[in-house]
């Protein structure tokens, strides 16, 4: 084991074993894998964007109903949850570098597959195995993330996090190309997955060479989480609860309550999306300046702050500059807490990953489906009013946990 490497004046020092071997190393090098990590984020949003993009023109061909594509769709969270329990164990034995590249290789092989279903349960099968290789892509990646991060004497999650959520762009605008050229998904897909390949042909060597050790003896098959892992859970519930509604009912609020007017439906969603992706990049700057634990507290305010702007004045103006407000306050608060979780002492960054992933990937299963329950039996107005609980929890959960005092 290797001396402590010491972060910045109010984050927490941690013993780093792998960066003995690059703590001879240039810092142009060290902006490599930065670089190399970025990538990798950023071809794991492509990936799903570019699924995303073709989903109306898949739902045509194939002549599936809202039910159908509903079914089938849930195909994804179910292979995410069978592979859940084990993507972290498989970056923590034999290497987040190795995993990443093993992860993202099948997620973008598994997009090809997604454009040769010809027939509905072949789909089905494509999306399961798309839903296993983004969440082990996932793991890995953010994995990457945290070695990287050690490497640096300054917070850089969040920006890694924005090239996913620039990644999100890339592929809407991508899709519309390719529809506006008249390609098919297949193709489509195709030609993504050369792209993305190349990213990984370029870029797998300059992933940071990190294997967890093992330090505890064996332990029973089942062992009580980690408290503060589980309270970083509950808190990335709460957001990705927000996010997951932003990204599914944003469009709805904006054409049955704010009554938008033609394509102004989709302002709320790209108004949201916007903001995310600028607070992402932005946000390693106002945790420098701010520490993570008021921003934090900022973000779980601006949270529930939007969402009742948006409820107590539907109007288009208001409504926009609403979603604005919960884009921002989304955009750092699961980049601070997988951060802070990955740096938990004695416990395997690709461990701990797991265990608040597991728990927050419950915001986005269960959101959307709640809010259209919710909806049914009241309003939308007040489904999402409900959803503003959900931010200021997450301000309340900050000074209750104790990792995040210390970061």
């Amino acid at each position: 084991m290797m001396g402590e490497f010491k972060f910045r004046k109010g984050e927490i020092s941690r013993g780093l074993p792998y960066r003995r071997t690059y703590k001879d190393v240039k810092q142009s090098y060290l902006n490599r894998i930065r670089w190399a990590v970025g990538l990798f984020y950023f071809s794991m949003g492509l990936c799903f964007a570019t699924w995303a993009s073709r989903i109306p023109d898949i739902k045509t061909t194939l002549g599936l109903s809202e039910a159908d594509l509903g079914t089938i769709l849930f195909a994804i969270p179910l292979g995410q949850l069978c592979i859940m329990p084990f993507s972290g164990r498989l970056a923590t034995k034999y290497g987040s570098h190795r995993t990443a590249v093993l992860g993202l290789s099948f997620y973008v092989l598994s997009l090809i597959g997604l454009g040769l279903g010809s027939e509905k349960w072949q789909l089905l099968v494509a999306l399961f195995f798309f839903g296993v290789f983004s969440n082990l892509t996932n793991i890995s990646i953010n994995t990457q993330g945290i070695y990287t991060e050690g490497l640096f004497r300054r917070p850089v999650m969040s920006a890694f996090h924005g090239a996913w959520s620039t990644a999100g762009f890339s592929g809407a605008i991508t899709g519309i190309g390719m529809i506006a050229l008249k390609l098919g998904p297949l193709m489509h897909f195709v030609i993504v997955a050369i792209v993305l390949g190349l990213v990984i042909l370029f870029n797998y060597k300059h992933l940071v060479k990190a294997k967890q050790p093992p330090v505890q003896p064996k332990k029973k098959f089942f062992t009580k989480p980690d408290t503060i892992l589980l309270w970083l859970g509950v808190m990335s519930f709460c957001c990705m609860l927000s996010e997951g509604i932003m990204f599914d009912w944003s469009g709805v609020y904006f054409k049955d309550v704010v009554q938008a007017p033609g394509a102004l439906v989709v302002l709320g969603y790209a108004s949201f999306m916007v903001m995310m992706a600028l607070g992402r990049f932005l946000g390693d700057r106002f945790i420098r300046r701010l520490g993570r634990k008021r921003v934090l507290q900022i973000s779980g305010c601006m949270i529930t702050a939007g969402l009742l702007l948006a409820v107590s004045l539907p109007y288009l103006i208001t409504s926009t500059l609403a979603f604005m407000m919960v884009g921002l306050g989304v955009s750092s608060v699961v980049p601070i807490i997988y951060s802070i979780a990955g740096r938990r002492p004695g416990i395997a960054p690709g461990i701990a990953l797991q265990t608040v992933s597991s728990v927050s990937f419950l915001g986005f299963m269960i959101g959307p489906p709640a809010i259209g329950y919710i909806a049914h039996a009241t309003s939308l107005r007040i489904s999402f009013a409900i959803i503003a609980v959900f931010g200021v929890t997450i301000t309340l959960l900050v000074t209750r946990v104790k990792a995040i005092a210390e970061a």
